[in-house]
């Protein structure tokens, strides 16, 4: 399609009149928005008289609340499991990293497949380790350390809920006093 002088005049009185470059590609047929942009841009065209969109709604602020102990917002019910289900396990004593053969700690050169791979200490000091203990059943821990890092799936899904519904009470207060 070439651009001939009678669509430049057609683009340049839609492009005056505030349609965007996608309601002037439909109005003219076989360009394209991105061929109307470019077209405008080497005319030299100036920004647009009107908006092409609706104008927006003027909100108008509100007056700011105060808010005391009486009227704080009520804090949602968090759903806490039965008294039926059994009680959460505490959580497992620490375990100690195993001391190899050799008398030292698991190091990452030192790491096989059967070894507990269970980080402890601060990757930055000297004392870094691995546990090194015999892993259960091709798991990457040993049986306490995949009792920490591996939750069964209902307990993953209440703490998900409970923390849903946290960030929408924390997504609804911002909005109170939000303009």
């Amino acid at each position: 399609m070439a651009w001939t002088d009678e669509r430049v005049e057609q683009l340049k009185k839609l492009w005056s009149e505030g349609l965007s470059a996608s309601q002037i590609a439909k109005q003219l047929g076989g360009v394209t928005r991105n061929a109307v942009i470019g077209k405008v841009h080497r005319l030299g065209l100036s920004g647009r008289a009107t908006p092409s969109r609706p104008a927006r709604r003027t909100v108008k602020p509100s007056r700011p609340r105060t808010t005391t102990a009486s009227t704080a917002p009520a804090a949602r019910p968090v759903s806490r499991p039965s008294p039926s289900t059994a009680p959460a396990a505490s959580a497992p004593a620490p375990v100690e990293p195993a001391v190899l053969p050799s008398g030292e700690f698991a190091t990452v050169l030192t790491l096989r497949d059967s070894m507990c791979k269970w980080p402890i200490g601060d990757p930055a000091q000297a004392e870094f380790r691995f546990c090194g203990r015999k892993t259960c059943g091709g798991n990457a821990y040993c049986e306490a350390h995949s009792s920490m890092a591996y939750q069964p799936g209902n307990k993953r899904r209440r703490k998900a809920t409970a923390d849903a519904g946290a960030a929408l009470d924390a997504i609804a207060a911002t909005r109170r006093y939000n303009f």
